[in-house]
């Protein structure tokens, strides 16, 4: 009698239940950190930055989207330039609609919302000299380097310390070797073909053209995959770009120490519903395309409405079955005897 009592009474079942949903919660989690190496294992795409359709896309960056986060090493990300260079060891290698990798990133390392664009090249430096390290912290580029170059505080030394003078870059995946200024052209000849989706006019070309930019040091430039070739790092690397800009300004070169990981596969729709309930100061579903909300309530009613179909057809099969009919049998059998 108390055992069945115990096993219906409405507290204890709805405390039973809260364990088991948070439990699974907290395995799918747990699974998903194993998989990426990253926690969050996923971000929710809030702009259309990354959009390739207008209506919405399955297999490109939509906002709404969730997105695996991969704890991966700096060094392994694959550029657009190594993706799209026939010959190179990665040509042909693509994620989420385009050549290269797309990373998750800190705006010039600091806080805020994260930055989720394709990684399209990198520049690397190749002759590099010692600073002149008794300068204060704040001094300039050419106190820092009275021989000319840039200073770059994270690259490494000869001598295995911190901080050199690039004085020439280099570009992986592309021809551009040893020198003090970064011109790429990528119109399918010089660097692989990167459509701007913009018609040209004036001095303004339908392809990508970084031209004679300086960097601040060396890291990668990033691209939204629907910004029309306006790059993250603004108008001195990329003719009328606006640039991604943070407290201390326009994002440079994205560094290793700023990366937060690697875009892995895409769960669509679902981080529409965060995005619902983002608040102010968040762009909220602004970007979200009409068709991710009519998949996303597709989904919920199919979750609600395929239990209420799928048991009574799986009773009705059941009740068909010879072990059930045994089992019932079995019962009737057993309650006679109890009596």
């Amino acid at each position: 009698m108390g055992d069945s009592a115990s096993r219906n009474d409405p507290l204890k079942l709805l405390a039973r239940e809260m364990l088991l949903a948070v439990s699974m919660i907290g395995l799918l989690i747990l699974g998903l950190y194993a998989h990426t190496g990253s926690m969050p294992p996923l971000v929710v795409v809030e702009s259309s930055s990354m959009i390739h359709d207008i209506d919405g896309e399955v297999g490109s960056i939509d906002a709404g989207d969730l997105v695996l986060v991969h704890n991966r090493d700096y060094e392994t990300i694959v550029t657009f330039a190594e993706a799209t260079e026939e010959g190179n060891p990665n040509f042909g290698y693509s994620k989420h609609g385009l050549g290269g990798d797309v990373i998750i990133y800190k705006k010039n390392g600091e806080g805020g919302t994260p930055i989720i664009h394709r990684a399209i090249m990198e520049v690397v430096p190749n002759q590099i000299s010692s600073p002149d390290r008794s300068v204060p912290m704040n001094a300039t580029d050419s106190d820092r380097c009275p021989n000319g170059g840039t200073y770059d505080s994270e690259s490494i030394d000869a001598n295995g310390t911190k901080g050199v003078c690039v004085l020439t870059w280099d570009v992986p995946g592309t021809d551009v070797k040893d020198t003090e200024t970064v011109s790429v052209s990528f119109d399918g000849v010089q660097a692989g073909f990167y459509d701007c989706k913009r018609p040209a006019h004036a001095n303004v070309e339908s392809h990508l053209v970084v031209w004679e930019w300086q960097p601040r040091h060396a890291g990668l430039l990033t691209l939204g995959d629907n910004n029309k070739c306006s790059v993250d790092q603004g108008s001195q690397a990329v003719n009328g770009s606006s640039g991604v800009h943070s407290a201390s300004g326009t994002v440079g070169p994205i560094r290793g120490s700023w990366l937060i990981g690697i875009g892995g596969g895409e769960i669509p729709w679902l981080g529409t519903v965060k995005l619902m309930v983002g608040g102010d100061g968040t762009p909220g579903t602004t970007y979200v395309p009409s068709s991710s909300f009519f998949m996303l309530f597709s989904l919920i009613a199919a979750v609600l409405v395929i239990p209420m179909v799928f048991d009574p057809l799986s009773k009705r099969f059941l009740k068909r079955s010879p072990e059930y009919r045994l089992a019932k049998e079995e019962l009737q059998t057993y309650r006679q005897e109890e009596e």
